[in-house]
């Protein structure tokens, strides 16, 4: 018979990573800390608090419009997929700890993490 019930030991152990996002002047003007659910993407997380971040192709790993800047906690991550590095390549404000925010799950450690000023997305369409 299946398990129907949730191992609670195992659920408390899991330390939900807080992501914190620097101020921007369009999508989060004060900044946020935010909860990480288990397995759940950068982009995810920020959307569901309600910071729109851009995310065009839907997450689905095929445009750059949901660029950031990891500024801590970049050794932390899994690598980048070819994918994502090669669309990283056309993003705006390209650094050394760029990453797609729909791709990039944080695993037990926090994360601080910059949007960029701009992208390369011509009409915001307010996710």
């Amino acid at each position: 018979m299946p398990k129907l019930y949730v191992d609670v030991v195992k659920v408390s152990r899991y330390k939900m990573p807080k992501i914190k996002i620097f101020p921007h002047h369009e999508i989060c003007p004060n900044g946020a800390v935010i909860e990480n659910l288990p397995g759940e993407t950068v982009c995810e997380a920020a959307l569901r608090n309600g910071i729109k971040i851009e995310h065009a192709c839907e997450m689905s790993c095929a445009c750059t419009t949901c660029h950031i800047v990891v500024r801590k906690g970049f050794n932390s991550l899994e690598d980048a997929n070819d994918t994502e590095e090669d669309l990283l390549d056309k993003a705006w404000g390209l650094e050394q700890t760029s990453r797609l925010s729909c791709q990039t799950i944080p695993i037990n450690d926090d994360l601080e993490v910059e949007l960029p000023r701009y992208n390369i997305n011509q009409v915001s369409e307010d996710h």
